[in-house]
């Protein structure tokens, strides 16, 4: 595309208008400044309630994914990717999950997480080969994350996908946007123009954490990765978190802390597990056995065995 052609885009484009609530902001003290920055964003969560009824769809399709043993990827650039990296990494310590179960995958590679590569996104070939080096499958969800909707590295990485079979999904700030036409579901939070024209690392940013969080935590839910609403999956890989799986047994068995320690001490830090030994008196084979029979819901291999 010639630089009047994609000048002509942008111009077109909500996430890249100038808002009329900011034009003095360079004249502001700066707690006005701060201010007007909060105002912006108290309308981001509203713009994502909008969009929770896509979310829901592909939020479906994501445990359809995990349930067939395959795989939530996410893939953008600049910072679109790197809040996919970011949400991707975060599930396997939350979850317990194998850090291949959701994927993140950003335009440049590794190294983009902290240097600017921004021309990484301008080749769509590049999002198709980022897809092929991790051998995508039909079974797979592709979440294709930018703010304008055109990126060339996302939507040739959403066209490799759909061309597969598999599910994608397309998710903007701007509606109608190249992508959503590609994907099968388009999730598309309108937060209107930034603070900073064209910043779209501010509400558009912040709207697409909110739906990445609410993609992964609301699929984790579904296949029970969660007991009301604790993170009984953990992994406790550090002081804090150990403590925190000590408190999650405390929370639901009703023991105290030395018999929680000891509850996960006997389950290999299984927290999901220990609280089953904790609550039922089962011992950790037995315990591990009802939680396969329940697929892995501990609500309901508590109420199995309280049951029988």
């Amino acid at each position: 595309m010639t630089e009047q052609g994609l000048m002509s885009e942008l111009d077109r484009l909500i996430s890249e208008g100038r808002n009329p609530r900011t034009m003095d902001i360079d004249l502001l003290p700066t707690v006005d400044v701060l201010r007007r920055i909060n105002d912006e964003d108290k309308g981001v969560a509203g713009a994502v309630e909008k969009v929770i009824p896509e979310i829901a769809i592909a939020v479906d399709r994501i445990v359809d994914a995990f349930r067939k043993g395959a795989r939530l990827i996410y893939m953008g650039a600049g910072t679109s990717g790197r809040l996919g990296v970011l949400d991707a990494s975060e599930c396997p310590p939350t979850f317990r999950v194998p850090e291949e179960m959701v994927v993140g995958l950003i335009a440049g590679g590794p190294d983009a997480l902290v240097h600017a590569t921004e021309g990484a996104e301008d080749d769509q070939r590049m999002g198709a080969k980022a897809l092929q080096d991790i051998a995508l499958t039909r079974d797979d969800v592709v979440v294709g994350i930018a703010v304008s909707g055109r990126t060339p590295y996302v939507v040739g990485g959403l066209n490799y996908a759909r061309q597969l079979g598999a599910t994608t999904v397309a998710l903007s700030c701007n509606p109608a946007s190249t992508i959503a036409g590609i994907a099968d579901i388009a999730i598309s939070p309108v937060v209107g123009p930034e603070v900073l024209t064209g910043s779209t690392r501010m509400k558009s940013g912040t709207a697409q954490k909110l739906v990445l969080n609410m993609l992964t935590t609301a699929s984790m839910i579904r296949i029970g990765k969660s007991y009301q609403n604790l993170m009984v999956d953990l992994r406790p890989s550090n002081k804090k978190l150990v403590a925190r799986a000590i408190r999650i047994v405390m929370q639901t068995a009703g023991c105290t802390a030395a018999q929680a320690k000891q509850a996960l001490d006997s389950t290999g830090n299984d927290v999901k597990l220990a609280i089953l030994v904790a609550i039922t008196g089962m011992d950790v084979e037995a315990a591990r056995a009802a939680l396969g029979r329940a697929g892995g819901f501990l609500r309901k291999a508590i109420s199995d065995r309280t049951a029988a």
